[in-house]
């Protein structure tokens, strides 16, 4: 039996691929208020969770293991680019880059199965 569970909280991958990358106003509380204590300066208007502009990145925020249970510790204050950020065909739409951190990651992207047998379930 398939679990009625989005597959990003199985994944994560996205968030131990790329870097967070997002404008500095993203910290004021008007915005989306991200925690300050859990970024650093990439250039004076950049800003980057820490430990997305490594070379091997891994998000601070992210909590669990990747392709198992994940989750995002800000979530609520997650920036502007997690947000933005859609898996594989959640809307209907191929995402390559969601699909290049699965690969990365060692599980298979994402594809319109994944998200009928989730409806199915409901």
């Amino acid at each position: 039996m398939i679990e009625s569970i989005h597959p990003c909280v199985r994944c994560g991958a996205c968030c131990a691929t790329f870097r967070v990358l997002f404008d500095r106003a993203e910290l004021d509380s008007a915005s989306f208020n991200v925690p300050k204590d859990l970024t650093e300066k990439v250039d004076e208007l950049k800003l980057a969770i820490l430990g997305t502009n490594e070379a091997r990145p891994r998000c601070l925020a992210l909590s669990g293991r990747i392709g198992h249970a994940v989750g995002c510790t800000i979530y609520l204050q997650r920036p502007s680019c997690c947000r933005d950020f859609k898996p594989s065909y959640e809307d209907g739409i191929r995402n390559t880059r969601c699909d290049f951190a699965r690969r990365g990651k060692g599980l298979k992207p994402l594809t319109m199965s994944d998200w009928e047998k989730l409806i199915e379930q409901d």
